[in-house]
């Protein structure tokens, strides 16, 4: 049998001179970075009570050896009124000291600088100590939109403790040995709701004008910079666009910024956008795929036209050209790149070779980051599951003898598997039947709003075509093929199939979300999507049909179209297809349709839900796996099954399971791939 290496199409290709102004160093007050990009601070969930675990100084050690200029820590708590230890780093308390020491030593070693951030979150408390709902402390007694709380007024002598709070875990920070501490004032937290004057109606020292509503963060940067000394990089980082109706207008926080500069309080800036307050603002927090590439930036440069001291900004930076263009504009000193480096912990260094294209770019898509851990699990990536797993996937230092192993199916898993087991020295080869890869994700990128998420075929395309691994396509997996590989083991990564629910249709045109996807029927103007999944394809469909102006209803068996989404990418999606005019119901569990009428079974009470009139009918119903076939079963070879070949289930499960297959027969896949 004739073996054909893949030939890709050409990827554009970017200059590495471009990113040359990256690369420089840049100084934040004492300390000195040696490049302009920093992994700003998000929740990594890989503490343990309070303190720094093993997984989390491997995690941070992995960004700092990819290259990264500064890591910034993720918001350490630091007074009991909001400490919640099971979730956040604990600086109230000496036992952070050895760790975070640990954590630094370890960064150190590759020569990049950390900070440690320093935050209250006031009345956002969603989370409980015993299952009670605890109180809530802010400025003011004003109600919280989106964590649905109502604060209790902070004391004067607690808001008093708090800044000595603040003062006492900056000390712990410089014990430590960490090179600089940063308060979030930013993002609608405690802080930001004492300088907006929409959230602090307070009458005492703490509220009224600017100067008084300044008082806090003045009294903490004052009071940290005495614990840390001179030594030690002090900066703040703040929002001017909070994306809410009760933010601080940009210009307040100006005002704010403007007054810290003159008065030589800090050493930095750092910009970000959205709050927590609202559930547009938290959209703007960890933006999805819909939103701008450093839609931030602007907002980093009104802040350099009224401060003198640097400023950092991050927000959808993902691709080193955006990253560049920023610095080359002047907008900011340095770019953050938060989820860009847990996709790609070597994105830095990549660049620094002159590998820019083989960067592993972050669609934006939520899911095993942010979702992660507002779910309470260790951060990670669907396309690199190693990160946040670092102690679990550790790098093999000797390669296992070579193995002929054959995978079958070139969707992200099996794209996966075949290019993970190449680099491990083995003897690859992948058959698709179909002409292309990529599998689902071909169809899900299709999509409005969506074409971002195509980029996990093409980073896998690239590491495929780095890679030894032999590729045929429109190939269908046969005894032949077996025979002629003679493989030692095989990975079944077949995939799935869309199918339709076993209900009574007639008289109507009826077709499954994959098909409507493709295009190969047309459907009529009035159109209703029977939703049972409650993921991408629903919502996918009715922003589609909707933008080509059919009459669209959703009907979802959950509580909410795009139930098994992250919520942020969910809830932006919802005000899309809202907006355009989308008829949504919930709760809806499709039964069954004849001569232009679909009906609906209410999933709680039973009841009846009718839809009259339809054209067309969608159904995103359950698809089923493609299992391997008796024959193969029956060959005597050892299979590997992953992904929806073994349950339907999504592009992270299929990625992670790729790397536990390879894994499990050794070689240095859990390296830096």
């Amino acid at each position: 049998m004739h073996i054909r290496k893949l030939k890709i199409a050409p990827f554009e290709s970017v200059s590495s001179s471009m990113f040359g102004c990256l690369l420089e160093s840049v100084r934040l007050g004492p300390v000195e970075t040696r490049n302009r990009v920093f992994s700003p601070p998000h929740g990594t969930t890989l503490g343990a009570h309070g303190t720094v675990s093993e997984a989390m100084i491997a995690y941070h050690r992995e960004r700092a050896r990819g290259g990264v200029g500064l890591i910034v820590l993720e918001g350490m708590t630091l007074h009991p009124s909001y400490s919640f230890e099971e979730s956040f780093l604990y600086a109230g308390s000496d036992r952070i000291i050895p760790g975070l020491a640990r954590l630094a030593d370890a960064c150190r070693t590759f020569d990049t600088p950390v900070f440690g951030q320093l935050f209250h979150a006031g009345r956002a408390v969603r989370l409980s100590r015993d299952g009670s709902r605890p109180v809530t402390y802010s400025a003011s007694d004003v109600p919280d939109e989106r964590y649905r709380v109502v604060p209790s007024p902070m004391p004067n002598e607690m808001v008093w403790e708090v800044i000595e709070s603040y003062a006492q875990a900056a000390g712990r920070l410089a014990e430590s040995g960490l090179d600089g501490v940063e308060i979030l004032a930013s993002m609608g937290y405690l802080i930001a709701q004492f300088l907006n004057p929409k959230t602090n109606l307070r009458e005492d020292e703490f509220g009224g004008g600017l100067v008084n509503r300044m008082r806090i963060l003045r009294e903490i940067l004052v009071r940290c910079r005495e614990r840390i000394g001179p030594d030690r990089t002090l900066g703040v980082r703040i929002t001017l666009d909070e994306k809410s109706d009760d933010g601080a207008s940009p210009e307040e926080t100006l005002d704010v910024c403007r007054i810290l500069d003159q008065d030589d309080l800090v050493d930095y800036f750092s910009v970000i956008a959205g709050s927590s307050a609202s559930m547009r603002g938290w959209v703007h927090v960890f933006p999805p795929m819909a939103v701008p590439h450093a839609f931030v930036a602007e907002d980093a440069r009104a802040l350099k036209q009224v401060v003198r001291k640097p400023v950092l900004v991050a927000g959808r930076i993902n691709q080193p050209q955006i990253a560049a263009d920023i610095i080359q504009k002047g907008h900011a000193e340095m770019v953050g790149l938060g989820r860009a480096l847990i996709a790609d912990p070597e994105f830095v260094n990549k660049l620094a070779r002159g590998e820019p294209d083989s960067i592993r770019a972050c669609v934006a898509c939520n899911q095993a980051c942010v979702g992660h851990r507002l779910a309470h699990h260790a951060v990670s990536c669907i396309q690199h599951p190693r990160s946040g797993r670092e102690t679990l996937f550790p790098e093999a230092e000797t390669s296992a003898p070579s193995r002929k192993i054959l995978v079958i199916g070139a969707g992200p898993g099996g794209m996966k598997a075949a290019a993970l087991a190449a680099d491990s020295g083995h003897d690859v080869l992948l058959v698709e039947q179909s002409g292309v890869l990529g599998g689902q994700v071909r169809l899900a990128e299709r999509l409005p709003g969506r074409a971002e998420f195509g980029g996990v075929i093409t980073n896998l395309e690239k590491e495929l075509e780095a890679s030894n691994a032999a590729v045929l396509l429109d190939t269908p997996a046969s005894e032949e093929v077996v025979r002629e590989h003679e493989p030692d083991l095989i990975i079944v990564a077949t995939g799935a199939r869309a199918r339709l629910p076993d209900s009574p249709v007639d008289g109507i045109r009826f077709m499954d979300s994959w098909s409507a996807i493709e295009g190969g029927a047309r459907a009529g103007h009035r159109v209703v999507i029977a939703d049972w999944a409650c993921d991408w394809a629903g919502l996918g469909l009715a922003h589609k049909y909707a933008l080509e102006g059919h009459h669209v209803r959703l009907l979802s068996s959950g509580t909410v179209p795009g139930e098994s989404l992250q919520g942020i990418v969910r809830d932006q999606w919802i005000a899309e297809i809202d907006r355009l005019g989308v008829e949504t119901t919930p709760y809806a569990r499709f039964f069954g349709a004849e001569d232009g009428t679909a009906w609906f079974q209410h999933t709680v009470s039973d009841e009846t839900i009718v839809c009259e009139e339809v054209d067309t009918l969608i159904s995103c119903y359950a698809p089923s796996s493609n299992r391997a076939p008796e024959w193969l079963e029956a060959s005597g070879i050892p299979l590997r099954t992953i992904g929806d070949a073994v349950s339907p289930r999504t592009v992270e499960e299929a990625i992670l399971e790729a790397w536990l297959a390879i894994s499990s027969i050794g070689g240095p896949v859990a390296g830096r791939s």
